[in-house]
């Protein structure tokens, strides 16, 4: 998370630094810009969040090393599988909640089936997708990437077995 933060802040100087240099009031309108997107996501944000914390504090711990290690085989990889279509918002909602089940003691393979799962199937994107490019190609992009979550989730059991 350090890294991740301290990259941010780099591409933000960067991109200050740009507006600075362009001038005609690039900083202002990024500075107006950048206020009005926090202010419409934050509320959004801070609702994933809090899901986030109770899905981390009420998910039983009992629940996850029964269902949701590496372990549990292919239950597991199922479940995550199903969760990760069904996780409502997407991945506003679906990143905190796979990071509150990394805490919790998921596997490795149902955390990679889970994220890929709602990178690629998530029903939140069907309709965005249908008013697109309509339902034939919608249909062959799910027909093709229906398998690649569990897939992903036995990679990941894989390489997690040779490198950790």
């Amino acid at each position: 998370m350090k890294w991740a933060a301290i990259f941010l802040v780099v591409v933000l100087a960067f991109l200050i630094i740009l507006a600075i240099l362009k001038g005609d009031g690039a900083l202002q309108a990024g500075m107006k810009a950048s206020f009005t997107q926090g202010v419409k996501l934050l509320p959004i944000l801070l609702i994933a969040f809090f899901i986030a914390g109770f899905v981390e504090v009420l998910l039983p711990k009992g629940f996850v090393e029964r269902w949701l290690t590496d372990a549990a085989g292919w239950q597991g990889i199922c479940i995550a599988w199903i969760a990760g279509i069904l996780t409502p918002a997407g991945t506003i909602v679906g990143l905190p909640i796979a990071a509150s089940l990394y805490k919790a003691g998921a596997g490795i393979g149902v955390l990679m089936t889970y994220l890929t799962s709602l990178a690629l199937l998530s029903m939140i994107r069907l309709p965005l997708e249908v008013g697109i490019y309509g339902l034939k190609l919608t249909l062959i992009r799910i027909g093709v990437s229906i398998l690649l979550p569990p897939v992903a989730g036995g990679i990941a059991i894989l390489v997690a077995s040779k490198f950790y």
